[in-house]
């Protein structure tokens, strides 16, 4: 039986990699993704494109401004008076927000009435425009603590001690609250399932096409032998994805490894089991490459977003999050993390292994069985 198993192994790897293209695919993409998910997979709000509309034009105005230009988190990009110049930067996507102080602001400071500063920000993308607005009412509300207790101070005449509360916040796993570090790790399940289910889809979809799945069945090989020899190297080529995008992940983006390895290859290998079935079971139902090439695609697209790689699971519709549960993807990215940043071993992950373990070995049977019955 192995012999038969490792003859169809050595056939689909050199079928796989004898294409000077297939090898790129298969090792040089999942770095070049890496390195730019890496990249632009970010959710921090820094740099934000500010105008300012200062019609006060007073110490006071140009303090305030500065606290904003000051902080990592807004540049000032123009300077105007004129409301249609920067309402036509906002509306050419070149300004993000607009700060406007009105004529007075410093009056109204110490004649102690409120002094009103607007802030106009551009809603378009809300996850952004949340941030912004966040960070400017910190910095307003910093401002105001500062000119409150300056007033305290003029009005007594003398230096009076006043009580402060320091708060000094700590994050645990990811100190300086860096998203990347929160992404890239996630980056290895979404390549692994990617083109583990391209390639076993595809796989089997060619023989139909060239004609030659028929000539393989009349041979002493067993269908399940087939599985097997055309599975594994799908398998192996998906640890060796998680090894190169892990290696990118430390040595290039310094992303923290507190964990296990061993324990993160076998959350892969649980992880593989669903995804390869999956494969298995699209290419009973295709019978072209673009067919299951497709079909991949649509089924990638759903388990990614039901998954809380980019969307938190617990802000969906509870319709989506009951779905989420038969979605693999879900769990080897709580395992995939919490091996890289947190650290946690298998008396932590035990569950998440447990989901991804049942959810393999019924796709996996189900696919099989779905195989032996379109070959028959």
């Amino acid at each position: 039986m192995w012999e038969r198993v490792v003859t169809i192994l050595r056939k689909e790897f050199r079928s796989v990699l004898r294409d000077p293209r297939m090898r790129m695919v298969i090792l040089g993409l999942p770095v070049i993704q890496t390195l730019i998910f890496g990249y632009a997979v970010t959710l921090d709000v820094r740099h934000v494109r500010l105008v300012v509309i200062d019609r006060d034009n007073t110490a006071a105005s140009r303090a305030l401004v500065a606290r904003f230009t000051g902080s990592a988190y807004f540049d000032t990009i123009a300077s105007t008076q004129n409301e249609a110049e920067a309402r036509r930067l906002v509306d050419q996507a070149e300004a993000a927000a607009i700060l406007q102080i009105n004529s007075g602001y410093e009056a109204d400071q110490h004649g102690g009435r409120t002094a009103a500063v607007q802030l106009i920000v551009d809603g378009s993308d809300s996850n952004t425009a949340r941030f912004v607005v966040n960070y400017s009412a910190l910095i307003a509300a910093t401002a105001n603590t500062q000119l409150v207790l300056d007033q305290a101070l003029r009005q007594a005449g003398r230096m009076v001690p006043v009580g402060s509360v320091d708060l000094e916040p700590r994050a645990w796993f990811n100190a300086d609250l860096e998203s990347r570090n929160y992404y890239v790790p996630g980056i290895i399940a979404m390549l692994v399932m990617l083109v583990s289910l391209m390639l076993t889809s595809m796989a089997i979809v060619r023989e139909k096409e060239a004609g030659t799945i028929e000539q393989i069945m009349v041979t002493p090989i067993r269908p399940v032998e087939f599985i097997l020899g055309k599975c594994a190297p799908f398998a192996v080529i998906g640890f060796v994805n998680t090894a190169m995008v892990s290696a990118v992940a430390l040595l290039w983006f310094d992303i923290p490894f507190r964990g296990s390895f061993p324990l993160l290859l076998l959350g892969v290998a649980l992880f593989l089991l669903s995804t390869l079935g999956i494969g298995l079971f699209i290419s009973t139902i295709s019978q072209t490459q673009q067919q299951a090439m497709m079909t991949t695609f649509f089924f990638f697209f759903p388990a990614m977003l039901f998954s809380g790689f980019i969307f938190p699971i617990a802000n969906m519709p509870p319709v989506i999050q009951w779905l989420s549960l038969v979605d693999p993807l879900r769990y080897i990215l709580v395992i995939i993390r919490g091996v890289f940043l947190k650290g946690i071993g298998f008396r932590v992950l035990w569950l998440q292994m447990a989901a991804l373990l049942a959810i393999g070995l019924v796709v996996l049977t189900f696919a099989v069985k779905r195989f032996h019955k379109t070959i028959s």
